[in-house]
């Protein structure tokens, strides 16, 4: 194949390209993709599915003074390879390189961050009507799946973009996926638009009839807008979109790139908003991620030639252990239903939803609802356990707030992701989770330090009866200490590990096994280590905080949060109140958005390893 990728500058190369040279840049481009994804880990199927779609973008627009919106963004690697970052490309999602995700310090092009799905319409229109209020002259694209379409936000962002009238184009990118399969009404409607292939040209002709009925005129033609609109609700599905004020436009094969700049040259003519409809695959041009787009939606690094992972998959996840102890928890209790917002595999209830179709709701892309049915499930009796991405219940805070907590409902919330989840960055890390849920009354808060703690914790929670956040880490699930014994779980009761005089280390969750590291070196050096599991973030075990501070002179807490707020904060008030005199440090993520980057390296940078924190203590005790 012909190699046009390796001689690409800029856009303007991509402007002079004919047809047919696109095609093989879009074949350059997906081959460049499928092999850095390969070594690196990433969003395959969704970026291969936009290649064509994004040339043609390019083509028509020049986002060097039109605004490309790109919603969730992490289909925006075809982007980033033709705006300037070809030469880098390999860098993504590692460690100093660039972002798996539109990233405004990277590049000019790139004008919005995201992260988070359904925030590009909302931001789009904030662009167009800006551009309005200051008489600049651009074009403002917003470019959206089918799947982020489904969540509250769009809806509002088009209603509010339908009424005002201004010059915009939505972009609904629709390869009939999210994440996992969507779900709802909006998925079903999208389907009678897919598969009614006669579709678009009935859709012209009848509007093409109408107004050439004779006798009518264009002075008298408005009289028949309620005929009009009747054979074209019959005719034609795209009249939720027209109903909304948006001009419609397809659906058009979103990998026939002539076909895609014959369109979006029409829409750039229409003074209003409209919204263009392409159908693309996800995972197009690569078989495996065709066939398994929600196992490559997003991949560790694997073997090209197979699309298997080369690492081993790990079946004691945390999300794993998750869904196979709620559905012993289930099979207990008929008042136990789970609810995911599109991630039924990712969060581990694939096989619980297989066992218990009646009491399991996916609410697609929409958080807050998700939050809001859990407390309606809950005020009639029922144990609902809404299990969620730590970084996507902050979407739902208002509702935790309001819905659940004031009303002190029995609401459990499994938070997985919690603490930094790596390559995936700033929008990703769930390290803000234990400051906003401790500030709310009612909330109780655990995390468990490994496996046998964390189905404990599950256990416990099916009996509690109030609001229960349960936070757990990304990644292996196991024991860290086989030989402790070890005890059933109480509200706010914390585990003592090791006794000791001089040092308390008081650690949660994940920073528990660190913990155990620290004391065991400086119990090398000759110092008596008192550990503590906290277990509980809220309500404290304030007994037993109180008596260690009576007997030692620096305490240590660990956690992976952000200081301010998280579980060194609420332990420092504690410690001010009973006016501790000792030192205290506290372990924890600064007050920043943390980059993408491995687990590893990011903990090493922020001193928060084993050794940073040796090194931290050190410096207390000198």
């Amino acid at each position: 194949m012909k190699d046009i990728l390796s001689q690409y500058n800029d856009l303007t190369d991509l402007k002079k390209m004919n047809n047919e040279e696109l095609y093989i840049l879009a074949n350059n481009i997906r081959e460049t993709i499928i092999d850095v994804v390969s070594k690196n880990g990433g969003h395959l199927a969704s970026n291969l599915g936009v290649v064509e779609l994004t040339i043609a973008l390019h083509k028509v627009f020049n986002s060097n003074t039109d605004k490309l919106v790109w919603d969730v963004g992490h289909q925006s690697y075809v982007h980033k390879i033709l705006t300037g970052r070809k030469d880098v490309f390999h860098t993504i999602r590692k460690y100093k390189g660039i972002s798996g995700f539109p990233k405004r310090k990277e590049s000019p092009h790139d004008i919005f961050e995201v992260g988070h799905s359904s925030t590009s319409i909302s931001a789009g229109l904030g662009y167009a009507l800006s551009r309005d209020i200051k008489n600049e002259k651009y074009n403002v694209v917003s470019i959206i799946g089918d799947g982020a379409m489904t969540a509250g936000m769009a809806f509002e962002a088009l209603n509010h973009a339908g009424d005002t009238g201004t010059k915009f184009i939505v972009v609904l990118n629709d390869n009939e996926m999210s994440i996992s399969q969507n779900v709802g009404g909006l998925s079903q409607y999208l389907n009678k638009i897919r598969t009614a292939p006669t579709y678009y040209k009935v859709k012209e002709d009848v509007e093409a009839i109408l107004n050439s009925i004779p006798g009518i005129g264009k002075q008298v033609f408005k009289t028949a807008e309620r005929a009009k609109d009747s054979l074209k609700y019959f005719l034609v599905p795209g009249m939720f979109f027209e109903d909304l004020g948006f001009k419609y436009l397809g659906p058009i094969d979103g990998h026939n790139i002539s076909d895609m700049v014959r369109e979006l040259e029409r829409a750039k003519k229409i003074d209003g908003p409209v919204l263009v409809h392409v159908i693309t695959k996800k995972g197009k041009g690569y078989r495996p991620a065709e066939n398994n787009p929600d196992k490559f939606h997003g991949s560790s690094p694997f073997d090209i030639s197979t699309g298997m992972p080369l690492k081993k998959p790990n079946n004691s996840s945390f999300s794993n252990v998750l869904g196979d102890t709620l559905i012993n928890l289930a099979e207990k209790d008929n008042r136990v239903v789970a609810i995911t917002a599109a991630m039924p595999e990712g969060t581990g209830l694939g096989k619980y939803r297989e066992k218990y179709k009646n009491r399991f709701f996916d609410v697609g892309i929409a958080e807050q609802h998700g939050v809001t049915l859990a407390a309606g499930l809950a005020s009639n009796n029922l144990k609902p356990y809404f299990v969620v991405y730590s970084s996507f219940l902050q979407r739902g805070y208002d509702q935790v707030l309001h819905d659940i907590c004031i009303q002190n409902l029995p609401v459990v919330f499994a938070i997985d992701r919690a603490g930094l989840v790596g390559d995936d960055g700033e929008t990703h890390h769930g390290v803000f989770d234990l400051s906003y849920l401790s500030h709310i009354p009612n909330m109780a808060i655990m995390s468990p330090r490994d496996k046998t703690e964390f189905i404990q914790m599950l256990e416990f929670s099916k009996d509690y009866n109030g609001p229960l956040a349960i936070r757990y880490p990304r990644g292996e699930c196991y024991d860290i200490i086989e030989k402790n014994e070890r005890k059933g779980i109480e509200l706010g009761k914390a585990e003592i590990l090791a006794r000791g005089k001089d040092i308390a280390i008081l650690a949660v969750g994940k920073m528990v096994e660190t913990g155990y590291e620290v004391a065991k070196e400086l119990n090398k050096q000759g110092n008596s280590i008192t550990l503590i599991n906290g277990r509980f973030i809220k309500p404290l075990d304030e007994d037993l905080i109180k008596e260690v501070a009576e007997n030692h002179t620096l305490i240590v807490t660990l956690e992976d949060n952000v200081k301010i707020g998280g579980f060194g904060s609420c332990i420092n008030d504690l410690l001010i109140e009973n006016s501790y005199k000792g030192q205290i440090l506290n372990i924890a993520f600064p007050d920043v958005f943390i980059e993408h980057g491995e687990v590893d390296q990011l903990f090493k940078q922020y001193y928060m390893n084993t050794q940073g924190i040796l090194n931290s203590i050190y410096e207390k005790i000198k």
